[in-house]
């Protein structure tokens, strides 16, 4: 047996795996997910063993060394292509899926960012792409067979033009491509990442595509409405609007027949929901994930090898944000894989609406391209406009949704607020002493960070012997994970006074009940997500019992009034009652008043999928989504200057831990130093970051870096 642990799939920096290994693992994930989706598990096996054979090329292997720089004037070796040149290792019958599992798993086939796909390189260098990528051909084929032969392919010599037949074939069949998205790419660049991220651990993970076992959500109680109401079966979707409290997770879940994908638009939320199923499916669901930026810090008492496959495809139950599903409307990198990942699946959509137009607009042709790939959508609400309601169900078609809303009188037992409204925070301290001589729990929400930032400390000075604390988005990450646990865990549980004051990260989903809260005003539909964290807990004894909410008059100018529009924040001002009990029964009529039209826009021209057709070639995918870009929601990351060695030297999961994240925009034009490792996170200043009061951007400027970290 030949020795091949001298040729490898990724350099030394990067884990040294070698290409056998490597492909071997790749293997065993696109089988297993071959099986899941019904495609033929030969087909998936051969592709995964070719997909990254043109790696034993001395042009790739070179590029592994530690000291290699890349020749400006000389074509990029893309490995894909070398993989090529082994087709006729497969049945002619076939090759064309082993051209999808090949040829696109790491760049598009045309117009690539970098200009790297099969076709863009054949528009430039014609003939030469082919010349190239052969380069000692004769020699180096020999170990690529050797390994094939190894992983059960039967011995079989490649000559050098029959490599060239092969690379014209799969040429042609790339420039022939029709609209649509390839399955088998999905699956490839999905059995690809798992791979790489687990090496030789891919044997220690949880059984990859299991269906969860959700009967334990079909429990019933008096007190939660929606347990009552049995699953219609004859119905594909769901839509439940009901209030906080009423059961509405319990009812989502219990309708789900398949692996489900669990959104909500919050991290706090995210992580509140991945908590609570894993506690309630303790040993019955082994698969579980959690996805968004800090999830690996949240989830740290799990093996390293559950940790690393949090972002990639199989899970069981994945809890995560629309964001990370926004790919699927935009056709971006790796997009064929998540909707492999989803097809078929059970989608729960949890307040979707609690976002920009962009994003409303995002989350409808989300919603029409899972229903074109078969998913089973369920959405939960208790606040959703009645036109954007219209919408999503002319989407879904109504005969094939079950709508669940509850009667008046039930609505009636959940009244539970009364709202009171104020000119401003100052008028409310008489409101605060009292629920500090009561012994009660505090919320006070700002619509942004630095609002907050500026009460908090007021509240320090007048309070100073008052439990406290503040959460927002803008703190390190491990700093947020422990500000989390703290508000859950700790505040939440107090019997004393405390006070927490907060941004939006407290409004869907977190399961935390205070007793009296003041709250800047905010879009109607945000306003209640927020109110259900006050006097949240319902039993018999609290049914029937109020608690006060006091709402803050917005601001006089439009830009005061940001991150929302300040003709929103008005309307829903003026809408509320004043001193009177909020009834839930009125919620959708107030809504709709301030909400008559659905604020959307028209997105077709940048989406890949409109009027149930798709727009983009197979084998492609685009470089990025302006309209994501438009978004800018925490798309950079910043770190403290004393954490800059410290980040050069950690590893992925310490340097999350030490990153801040903020939107490009709100630090673009600062000056700040940039790390080029890692997410290449700006340098903020020392003075600018406490962990009890997370970033104060008044202070991230070049002026205000500590001189000590200087070399002068």
């Amino acid at each position: 047996m030949n020795d091949y642990c001298k040729i490898l799939a990724k350099s030394k920096e990067n884990g040294g795996t070698t290409l056998l290994n490597h492909i071997k693992s790749v293997k065993f994930f696109a089988v297993e997910a071959a099986k899941y989706a019904g495609l033929d598990t030969s087909i998936a096996e051969k592709g995964a063993l070719l997909h990254d054979i043109g790696k034993v090329s001395p042009l790739f292997q070179r590029k592994l060394e530690n000291n290699y720089r890349a020749n400006p004037f000389e074509m990029n070796f893309r490995h894909e292509i070398a993989s090529l040149f082994f087709l006729d290792m497969v049945d002619k019958s076939i090759r064309p899926q082993v051209i999808d599992m090949i040829i696109a798993h790491h760049k598009s086939i045309g117009k690539d960012g970098r200009e790297l796909g099969i076709l863009d390189l054949d528009y430039y260098y014609g003939d030469k792409v082919f010349e190239y990528h052969a380069t000692d051909f004769e020699s180096w084929s020999i170990d690529a067979i050797g390994i094939l032969v190894e992983c059960g392919f039967p011995k079989k010599s490649i000559t050098r033009p029959e490599a060239l037949s092969s690379y014209k074939y799969a040429l042609e069949y790339c420039k022939t491509r029709k609209k649509g998205w390839s399955q088998w790419k999905g699956l490839l660049i999905g059995a690809d990442q798992i791979a790489s991220a687990l090496g030789k651990n891919y044997e220690k993970i949880p059984k990859l595509f299991q269906l969860p076992d959700v009967s334990f959500y079909s429990r019933q109680s008096a007190l939660y409405p929606l347990s009552l109401i049995k699953s219609d079966e004859s119905k594909r979707h769901t839509f439940v609007k009901a209030p906080t409290g009423a059961g509405k997770t319990d009812f989502l879940l219990k309708r789900c027949k398949g692996r489900i994908f669990y959104t909500l638009p919050f991290q706090a939320s995210i992580n509140a929901m991945y908590e609570r199923i894993k506690n309630d499916l303790s040993g019955e669901t082994e698969d579980i994930r959690l996805l968004h930026a800090i999830s690996r810090l949240v989830i740290e008492g799990n093996k390293i090898e559950e940790k690393v496959i949090q972002d990639k495809f199989g899970a069981s139950i994945k809890v995560l944000t629309p964001h990370q599903l926004a790919a699927i409307a935009f056709g971006t990198r790796g997009y064929e894989s998540i909707l492999f990942d989803l097809k078929g699946c059970d989608i729960i959509l949890d307040e979707i609406h609690t976002y920009s137009d962009i994003m409303q607009s995002i989350v409808l042709k989300m919603v029409e391209i899972l229903n074109n790939i078969g998913c089973r959508i369920h959405i939960g609400t208790a606040t959703m406009p009645s036109a954007l309601e219209k919408a999503i169900l002319k989407i879904l078609g109504t005969e094939n949704v079950q709508y669940v809303a509850l009667d008046k009188k039930t609505l009636d037992t959940f009244d539970r607020h009364i709202i009171n409204k104020a000119n401003s925070f100052d008028d409310l301290y008489y409101v605060v002493n009292q629920a500090i001589a009561d012994k009660q729990k505090i919320l006070i929400v700002s619509n942004r960070v630095a609002e907050a930032q500026i009460l908090y400390k007021k509240i320090d000075d007048l309070y100073p012997k008052v439990s406290k604390m503040l959460i927002h988005s803008r703190y390190k990450r491990s700093d947020r994970n422990i500000l989390e646990h703290k508000l859950k865990d700790v505040y939440n549980k107090s019997s004393e006074a405390c006070i927490v004051i907060s941004t939006q990260v407290v409004e869907v989903s977190l399961d935390i009940s205070f007793d009296l809260m003041m709250t800047e005003t905010a879009p109607i539909d945000s306003l209640i997500q927020r109110f259900g964290r006050i006097n949240r807990k319902r039993n018999y004894s609290t049914i029937g019992k109020y608690k006060n909410v006091y709402v803050i008059k917005p601001p006089e100018n439009e830009q005061d009034c940001k991150p929302y529009f300040m003709k929103i924040l008005e309307r829903s001002f003026n809408i509320l009652p004043n001193g009177e009990v909020l009834k839930e029964s009125s919620l959708q009529e107030l809504i709709d008043k301030v909400y008559p039209v659905v604020e959307v826009i028209n997105i077709n021209l940048d989406a890949v999928f409109a009027d149930r057709k798709w727009r983009l070639r197979e084998l492609w995918h685009l470089p990025k989504s302006a309209l994501l870009e438009k978004l800018d929601i925490d798309s950079v990351a910043c770190i403290t200057e004393q954490d800059r060695d410290t980040y050069r030297n950690a590893d992925s999961e310490g340097r999350i831990s030490m990153e801040i994240p903020v939107s490009f925009n709100s630090i673009r034009w600062k000056n700040l130093d940039q790390l080029p490792i890692g997410s290449n996170p700006f340098v903020v200043p020392d003075s600018s970051y406490s962990s009890e009061k997370g970033l104060d951007f008044s202070r991230v400027n070049v002026e205000n870096y500590d001189t000590n970290y200087q070399i002068i």
